[in-house]
This record gives C-alpha cells, structure tokens and sequence, in this order.
C-alpha cells in the first residue's frame, strides 16, 4: 500500500528548506486529482480533514472520521507515485497518545500514508514523542487550528498580539523538539511565520501566513475556484488564469517555488 518508496522523502524536504527550495504542496482526496497533482511535479499531497467541508457539504471538519480518511488516503496514494503524501488524523482520534498510535497506524497501514498531521501546541508533545518513537512520522499544525474552531470561536485570523504571538513561537519549538517533521502555519502574521521558519530546522508550510515559509498549502478546491462559499483571501483562483486544471496547477508549483505566491494580496498584515 505505502508507495514512494523511492519518491520525495522527510529528508528531501529538508534539504529543500536548507538549500532555500520552496516546498508546494496541494490538498487531495481521489486518485485522480492525486495522479494530476502527482504528474505536475508536486512535493506533497495533503489528504486534509477539508474534505468534510468540500467534499462532504459540512460546515466544519468536525464529523470528519477516521475511516474517512483511511479510506480518502488510500485513494490519493492510488494517483501519486512521487510525491509525500501527509493525511490528517480527524477530529478526536488522537486525544491520547495510545489512540493517535493506534489511529496512525490505521491511516499508514491501510490508507497507505507516509506521515500524519495533527493539530495542537504543547499539549500535543507527549503524543507527538509517542509517534515518533513508534517510527510515525508527524506534521504538526499550529494558529488556525480547524477542529478547534468552537473553542476559538471561528475560523479567525492567530497570534495577532504580542503574547498570542510569543505563545505559537515557543509551541513551534516545544514541536520540533517533541519531533515532528513538518509544521503548517495557518492564518497568522507572515511576520511571525517568518520568525518561526527562520527559528526552526525543520521545513514550515504556510496557508494564509504569507510568503516567508519554506512552503506552501492550499486546499485544491480554492485553488481552482470551485469551493462552495467564499474564497479565503489568501487564496488564489488560479483556473481562471491558466485555463485547464494541469495547466493552473503547474502554474501554483511555479509561483510558489519562485516566491510570487503569495503576495501581498493574500495576507492579512
């Protein structure tokens, strides 16, 4: 099941951040889309909780389960020889670190991912130490954090005063030092992203955090305009300007690993 054996790896995307190599990665969920992206030259393929929302019609990621997204990442490994691909562990499958084990090794067995990524500051470490220590690789997600979005109150913008700020920078590092091996940033200050990626060895992977990442994510559905509801500001519709679907993702990898995605359009400060 786990393909990519030889194809982009945890190191490679390491050594992209050390020799200043933007990183591009998009969201999938089918084995087409995946085999689209694949093909175009993709670093990573992100099976996201953002299918309950784009794909499922829900208004949040919450009812998103587990077997939701074994069975979504078995059908983006399907389509994708090449890239990593990251698949979320959903909503309440890793409150503690025996069940994100057990819920891990579930998506990586039968789903066939090459790393996990959950959600959380410093109150993941332990279950992130867990995780590695079991050999599970894991990217760590930090400001925006979608599943917990009633206890933040909405889908708003992160670490926009100074103790919000000190308090995201320091769980960066509480993270890398627990071992993950990839972080997103969502929907914060680029720059605080910007800090985080110069402060960290690890590679950064911005969504709505401007363009002082080691990379970028977007969910594909945005990217190409066809989301239901409003587009998020950091966004880009880059369909309407390439044409066809091959087309408008060759366009995102080229103008992120060139730094003209994003800019100042698609940041909030």
């Amino acid at each position: 099941m786990t393909n990519n054996p030889t194809g982009i790896s945890i190191k490679d995307l390491l050594h992209m951040k050390q020799q200043n190599q933007k990183i591009a990665c998009l969201t999938a969920y089918d084995a087409s889309f995946s085999q689209l992206l694949d093909e175009q030259g993709i670093d990573v393929i992100l099976v996201g909780d953002s299918l309950g929302m784009v794909i499922q019609g829900k208004n949040t990621t919450l009812p998103v389960t587990l077997d939701d997204m074994v069975y979504h990442s078995r059908c983006v490994i399907s389509g994708s020889k090449n890239a990593c691909v990251v698949c979320d562990l959903p909503f309440m499958s890793y409150a503690t670190p025996q069940q994100a084990a057990t819920s891990s090794a579930r998506i990586m067995q039968k789903g066939g991912a090459h790393m996990v990524k959950l959600e959380g500051g410093r109150n993941r470490a332990e279950t992130i130490h867990h995780l590695v220590g079991q050999g599970i690789p894991v990217c760590g997600h930090l400001g925006l954090t979608p599943q917990s979005i009633h206890q933040i109150g909405g889908f708003h913008f992160q670490g926009k005063d100074e103790n919000s700020a000190n308090t995201i920078l320091d769980d960066a590092k509480i993270l890398q030092q627990a071992g993950v091996s990839l972080l997103v940033l969502e929907c914060i200050p680029s720059d605080l992203a910007t800090k985080i990626s110069h402060s960290l060895t690890i590679p950064t992977i911005g969504i709505g955090a401007g363009s002082g990442c080691d990379g970028q994510v977007l969910v594909l559905y945005d990217m190409l305009g066809i989301s239901p509801g409003k587009r998020p500001k950091f966004s880009h519709n880059f369909l309407a300007e390439n044409g066809d679907i091959n087309a408008a993702v060759k366009k995102y990898i080229e103008a992120v690993r060139s730094g003209d995605f994003p800019n100042s359009n698609h940041i909030h400060n």
